[in-house]
């Protein structure tokens, strides 16, 4: 069996991670791996409601620890149901945000004690750790452009609380990203994220790491 392999996309509002990831997903699948695609918050079936609390804007009075404790609650639920089982079954886990999103968004952005984020994060993850990282970046101004855009549709008319939050807030989330791929060079990949999503897609393919068959 091959060894499976763990990807989480990274990076502020708006800047495009779930639909590269989708396409990465499917490049991958199309190559013969089978791949695992799923996302943070939401992952899981008690992922899902507990998404719905966390991005919904009537939740905008929500203690900042509350805030971290529901996320590390969803991710505990989503690594012992997902992705620990599909990686030990060999699959390529493509992951739309997971443990750097809580640093850069509650730890850099809310200012939440980053030593408590981590400590918190190795318990929910039982020492789990993405394989390749990428970071998506892009400007705030066009990433929350994009952002308020998509929460137009109605599909995402209740997810949208984050977008709601000042310029300030999501700079201090932008450089928190790279502050924390600086310090994790050998994980981190960080693309540029203004072009189309064909050219990104692209870039994001000449950064793969090839085979995928570094997890035991």
């Amino acid at each position: 069996m091959s060894k499976g392999f763990f990807i989480t996309f990274e990076g502020i509002e708006g800047c495009g991670k779930t639909t590269q990831a989708r396409l990465l997903a499917e490049y991958i699948q199309n190559g013969g791996r089978r791949v695992v695609l799923t996302r943070e918050p939401g992952g899981t079936a008690i992922g899902k409601r507990i998404r719905e609390i966390l991005l919904d804007p009537e939740s905008k009075g929500i203690d900042s620890r509350a805030e971290l404790l529901l996320y590390f609650a969803d991710r505990a639920q989503h690594v012992a149901e997902v992705i620990e089982p599909a990686l030990a079954d060999g699959a390529v886990v493509i992951c739309d945000r997971f443990a750097d999103a809580t640093a850069a968004y509650q730890g850099f952005g809310r200012g939440v004690d980053l030593e408590l984020v981590a400590d918190l994060n190795n318990t929910a993850t039982n020492g789990l750790t993405p394989d390749f990282t990428l970071l998506m970046d892009l400007p705030v101004v066009e990433g929350l452009r994009r952002a308020r855009i998509r929460n137009g549709d109605i599909n995402h008319a209740r997810e949208g609380r984050f977008e709601e939050e000042p310029d300030e807030f999501h700079e201090k989330v932008r450089q928190g990203y790279l502050t924390i791929a600086s310090c994790e060079t050998d994980r981190f990949k960080i693309i540029d994220a203004s072009g189309t999503p064909e050219e990104v897609q692209a870039a994001i393919r000449k950064t793969l790491p090839s085979p995928f068959n570094v997890r035991g």
